[in-house]
């Protein structure tokens, strides 16, 4: 769904109160305007407290004269001047005080959320969350001005905020009287201000806020749902869900093994190895594998256990807090610590009050702020959560755990704050986030979910980590039992390479030829996946150094996806088998003729890799144009141990000849603009030449047949049609050689066959042409999410004279625009592969409704298949953005009134138009209503009508030639 116009902010300025935290919070927001998530124009600025406890007041009046500052030099001032603020949108954060439960506080706390239509997978923190209400649900509309914004509340406000109260003005501000003053019950406040006017209330009927007390247990409510069916996991990857209570939640973790987690818990930030018992009402943060020893064997209840990275005197390091889920953080009333009195804690542990506070501290002043207890340094090993998870249970180790923990060098968590390293935290953060995003797509991959990772790729383009994601496709590729696993590996590695070129270096779409390739492409043809998958890794490292080379090698690993989709599709050749018969005498034609066929619903999903990973079903008509079968192909012995071949219409002046002598002159078999090339193919794939025999080409021609074959295909409609031609035209070539050389072959097998020339000539494609126009009739082919690729073809029965009627009302406009299907192709594979969520629903709706326009066909509706014709073209056009051409949207758009529906033919973008006119017999008047549209171009309206026959084969006499001799 695209997001809604939201306010472009000129400037926008997060505060905070520590001078070190200025850079890294900077960062923070330069990785969100990376992530599409702030305006590319937006000044992004992190500013300081001016000092100490200034206030919100302060830090706002600090914040606009620092904006005025760099608006200032950037209008071309030399002094800083209150003018251009008077024309800006600036939306001011501030960061506000310490959090105890998140190290880089209340704004880049994490909350248990995704954003499934964002482009950029990230973790959705406070920050984001206040970004997008500020800019999409409380900002459109509002006049330049200054919104100012805390970042310690969650804030909740509906799609369409009803805002009332007075209206932000750039001049006076004016409350009409009879507004009151306090919100109304359900209602949320929101201070704003004008440059130019004083602060003025408005009020969001249905929104809300929550402030992020220091109470764990608000804090744990804020992050969990109670009631909830089951946990809340986000951003993580979990073996064993089952140990998940209803009612937890686990944000950007790695769970290795049985780690246990009760009702009301939160999880963030870690990898934890089990067996792990966390219970109820606990909070666990920052903690990575290396602490998971520390957590065996203990079951932890109503805690908050957290890592900290920390800065002592220029030395990184990790130090742990642990505190009661009921603790008080107040420096009033009776203190606890680990939900106890603190009498209780020191009876337990036999720690002191000298050991937490000075001397001279009174007992009415002992609070958990400012205890020193959380140490921060040992003198001879590194600290983990066993220094603090002791205190837990009585002392039964003799006190020296006890010792320890008094050797070492500890802080209150009032000192701990100046010495949090947040750049460390967030880097961490980001660093568990992306290995558990490899663990993702390493099971998207395998357990072949329908799953989008793009939104991960560009997350590890855009933040400068893509090396690991590739090293994680490649393995998965090589390691892949499966070739729709693997190719689907290579198209994540070529969707890596096309973001890292950025939209420059040229089309994703291309040739995939260059030389250097060509030693992986060798190794995948051979079958050898593990050494083909290395040797792409190896070449790609040559590639990285400007956009045009990460194109190209974009192009590469895609061609290298289409050798693993052609061995796959050429498993069809299971179900190809002939039959022996009577070898025709020299000379002697085997004519092969077809009608062209269209397409009614279900294209797309017989394309490979749909074919076999979704499993097609296309509903498909074999129909006669303007009375004529537009498509054959004809064959016979001739005694020179030679191919002769033929492309063009039956008028041989007219036609392309090529003669091949030699097995170099078959060679370019697989290159499809190569003259010739499909007839090539045929011969190879009929199994009358093997290419790579050491026998000349003459030797096998004379030793299997005593001599050579004559071969001339034809079509009759024009290139680019739509129609299905080049597949039934492969389909008729190889009928007639096969026939030629003495073997029959059935027309479902023959379906099979053309899907293996097909591969074989590198053109791809799927199986709906020949199905629809081999098959006679009306008929679905179906192909089930499997391999081997088969393909099993129903003949629809429809009401008697339902033939006839669909013949009146159905006609064909040739739009004069050649469709170019080969880049559609690779645009449709390539959103498939990424499994964009559109393309995944879109392919599922086209098998569906294959199935309700059968229905409509038995049922005889007229009405009811126009509606599938129109539905069918909105899903082409989903499937491949671009299909539509604006010439044929004009002359659709001029046909609307008069038809119950229209499709272009095939994947669209030109060939012909086909049309249910609502009354019959409709090609005269609708030539002159196209006549008087200008704009229109080289148009033509042909009849259609069903065909009962499908592909013909006949033997004709020698004399029947009509073919000139070959030089």
């Amino acid at each position: 769904m695209e997001q809604p116009k939201g306010v472009d902010w000129t400037v926008i300025i997060l505060t905070c109160q520590y001078k070190d935290s200025v850079q890294v919070f900077q960062r923070e927001l330069e990785v969100r305007q990376k992530r599409e998530q702030i305006p590319a124009g937006t000044l992004l600025l992190a500013v300081e407290d001016p000092e100490k406890r200034v206030g919100s007041g302060g830090a706002t009046l600090n914040a606009l004269l620092v904006a005025a500052e760099h608006l200032s030099a950037r209008a071309g001032f030399t002094v800083v001047t209150s003018d251009v603020l008077h024309s800006a949108w600036i939306l001011i954060l501030h960061m506000g005080r310490d959090f105890p439960f998140d190290d880089c506080g209340r704004a880049f706390t994490c909350l248990p959320m995704e954003n499934p239509e964002g482009p950029v997978e990230a973790l959705v923190c406070n920050l984001d969350c206040l970004l997008d209400i500020m800019t999409y649900r409380l900002g459109p509309g509002s006049p330049p001005g200054v919104w100012v914004c805390s970042t310690d509340m969650l804030l909740s406000v509906p799609a369409n905020p009803g805002l009332w109260g007075c209206l932000l003005l750039c001049g006076d501000c004016r409350v009409p009287p009879s507004h009151p003053r306090e919100p109304a019950p359900g209602c949320l406040h929101l201070p704003r201000l004008g440059l130019r006017s004083p602060a003025c209330p408005a009020y969001v009927s249905s929104g809300s806020y929550s402030y992020m007390t220091s109470s764990a247990s608000e804090f744990l409510l804020s992050l969990t749902l109670p009631g909830a069916p089951g946990a809340q996991i986000v951003h993580s990857q979990v073996e064993e869900q089952q140990l998940l209570a209803a009612g937890s939640s686990v944000v950007s973790c790695l769970l290795e093994g049985p780690v246990r987690l009760g009702p009301g818990s939160v999880l963030q930030h870690c990898h934890l190895r089990g067996p792990i018992h966390i219970g109820a009402g606990c909070l666990v943060t920052g903690l990575d594998a290396a602490h998971s020893k520390a957590l065996h064997g203990r079951e932890l209840r109503d805690l908050v256990l957290q890592g900290h990275h920390t800065r002592l005197h220029g030395s990184l390091g990790h130090a742990f807090t642990l505190v009661g889920r009921l603790d008080s953080w107040e420096r009033q009333g009776a203190g606890t610590y680990l939900n106890v009195p603190w009498s209780e804690f020191f009876k337990r542990t036999g720690v002191r009050a000298w050991d937490l506070w000075d001397p001279d501290t009174l007992p009415a002043e002992y609070c958990l702020p400012s205890a020193r207890l959380f140490p921060v340094l040992h003198p001879s090993r590194e600290l983990g959560p066993q220094d603090l998870l002791w205190m837990l249970d009585h002392q039964e180790d003799g006190g020296e755990a006890l010792r320890a923990w008094r050797a070492s060098w500890r802080l209150s968590w009032e000192q701990l704050q100046p010495c949090l390293d947040r750049a460390a935290t967030l880097a961490s953060r980001r660093d568990l986030f992306f290995r558990q995003a490899l663990h993702k797509a390493r099971h998207v991959l395998e357990a072949q979910q329908d799953l989008s990772l793009r939104p991960l790729i560009w997350a590890a383009v855009r933040e400068g980590c893509p090396g690991p994601l590739l090293a994680t496709l490649d393995q998965v590729a090589a390691g892949a039992g499966d070739p729709g696993v693997a190719a689907r590996a290579l198209a994540c590695v070529a969707d890596v390479l096309g973001c890292m070129a950025e939209g420059r270096g040229g089309l994703r779409s291309g040739p995939a030829a260059n030389p250097e390739w060509m030693r992986p492409f060798s190794y995948l043809e051979c079958g050898d996946l593990a050494a083909g998958v290395e040797a792409l890794a190896q070449e790609r490292d040559k590639w990285l150094s400007r956009p045009a080379l990460l194109v190209r090698a974009a192009r590469h690993y895609e061609g290298a996806g289409q050798i693993l989709i052609r061995q796959a599709v050429m498993s069809a050749q299971h179900f190809v088998s002939t039959e022996q018969v009577e070898l025709p005498g020299p000379g002697q034609w085997v004519v092969a003729e077809c009608p062209a066929r269209v397409d009614f619903s279900g294209g797309w999903s017989d394309t490979p890799p749909l074919a076999y990973e979704l499993g097609g079903a296309v509903l498909g008509l074999a129909v006669r144009v303007d009375g004529r079968r537009p498509i054959g192909a004809r064959a016979r012995r001739i005694p020179e141990p030679e191919l002769w071949l033929a492309v063009g219409p039956r008028q041989d002046e007219m036609t392309v000849k090529i003669v091949c002598r030699c097995l170099a002159d078959l060679r370019d078999y697989c290159q499809p603009h190569a003259p010739g090339a499909l007839l090539k193919a045929a011969f190879i794939c009929a199994g009358i030449v093997h290419v790579h025999s050491e026998l000349q080409l003459s030797e096998q021609l004379l030793r299997t047949f005593g001599g050579g074959f004559e071969l001339h295909t034809w079509s009759e409609l024009p290139h680019g049609s739509g129609l299905g031609t080049s597949s039934i035209l492969a389909g008729t070539a190889l009928a007639a050689l096969q026939r030629a050389a003495g073997r029959v072959v059935g027309t479902e097998a023959l379906i099979h066959a053309v899907l293996h020339l097909e591969q074989v000539l590198t053109t791809g494609g799927g199986w709906q042409d020949q199905v629809g126009g081999l098959m006679p009739g009306i008929k679905v082919g179906r192909s089930r999410a499997q391999l081997p690729l088969k393909v099993e073809v129903e003949e629809v029965t429809v009401p008697e004279g339902f033939v006839q009627k669909l013949n009146d009302h159905l006609l064909l406009v040739y739009t004069g625009k050649t469709r170019l299907a080969r880049n559609l192709l690779q645009d449709v594979l390539r959103s498939w592969y990424a499994r964009l969520p559109a393309v995944v629903q879109n392919a599922h709706s086209l098998v569906r409704q294959t199935e309700e326009c059968a229905e409509g066909f038995r049922q005889g509706s007229l009405p009811l298949l126009g509606q599938c014709l129109t539905s069918y073209w909105e899903q082409k056009k989903l499937m491949a953005p671009g299909c539509e051409p604006l010439t044929v949207r004009r002359m659709m758009d001029v046909l609307a009134p008069h038809v119950h529906g229209q499709s272009l033919a095939g994947a669209g973008g030109g060939g012909f138009l086909y049309l249910l006119t609502k009354e019959p017999q409709q090609k005269e008047a609708l030539e002159a209503v196209l006549a008087k549209t200008e704009g229109l171009g080289n148009y033509s309206i042909h009849l259609v009508e069903v065909d009962t026959q499908g592909l013909s084969l006949k033997l004709l006499g020698t004399e029947a030639s009509t073919c000139c001799p070959f030089p």
